[in-house]
């Protein structure tokens, strides 16, 4: 067992954990890259086939088979194309992040009522007013709610992929040294980190979805 002031005393009083805020910062910095690059196409892909009926069933299957291969098994194949550096880890990260963005925007624009569409032909509404007025709109809880889980997924593939790799800097790869040179606490307080830094980004993601549907449950 690891004496706890021994563990929470580590980042500030240990030249090997003082190391743990420049990792924390390179995790925080590609993962929002990552996750606004992942989001990004999450949305504008979503929306797309959505909208689109042929896509729907030329595209949706494709995806939807490609979401079942578990997340980490991405890794060898990525590392394969781009090489262990920080382009597989930023690819991995977008990936983590634009399945559930994908999937829940998709949804969210098909679960539209037909009558929406019905009053926005009435209303002779152009295509860019139409996605601006009815789809976004409509679509908007259950895209905020693909965000939110995005970005956990985001931040849980950051530290993944570094872990897995193990070359570069980032809490992952903090991780992997510490318990290669058997320094419990340093493993134990850069968990504790993640912890942190998840539980603050869920906060983050509720308080945005409940500044732009303050309707929906807390």
């Amino acid at each position: 067992m690891v004496p706890l002031h021994q563990v929470l005393g580590a980042p500030f009083f240990d030249a090997q954990g003082r190391q743990l805020w420049g990792a924390t910062a390179t995790s925080l910095v590609r993962v929002a890259l990552g996750f606004a690059v992942g989001a990004g196409l999450g949305v504008v892909l979503g929306l797309a086939v959505g909208l689109h009926r042929p896509s729907q069933l030329a595209v949706a299957p494709t995806i939807h088979a490609l979401r079942q291969v578990a997340l980490f098994a991405w890794i060898p194949l990525l590392t394969a194309w781009f090489g262990n550096g920080d382009v597989a880890k930023a690819v991995f990260i977008a990936l983590s992040s634009f399945f559930p963005v994908y999937l829940n925007t998709e949804q969210g624009v098909r679960a539209i009522p037909p009558t929406y569409r019905e009053v926005a032909a009435i209303a002779r509404l152009r295509p860019w007013q139409r996605l601006r007025r009815l789809v976004l709109p409509a679509a908007l809880p259950s895209i905020l709610i693909g965000i939110e889980i995005g970005l956990l997924t985001a931040w849980i593939g950051t530290v993944g992929a570094e872990y897995a790799i193990g070359t570069g800097r980032g809490i992952g790869s903090y991780l992997a040294t510490a318990r290669d040179v058997f320094r419990m606490d340093l493993v134990l307080v850069g968990v504790l980190v993640l912890a942190l830094v998840g539980y603050l980004f869920s906060r983050l993601a509720h308080t945005l979805i409940h500044r732009l549907i303050p309707w929906r449950p807390r």
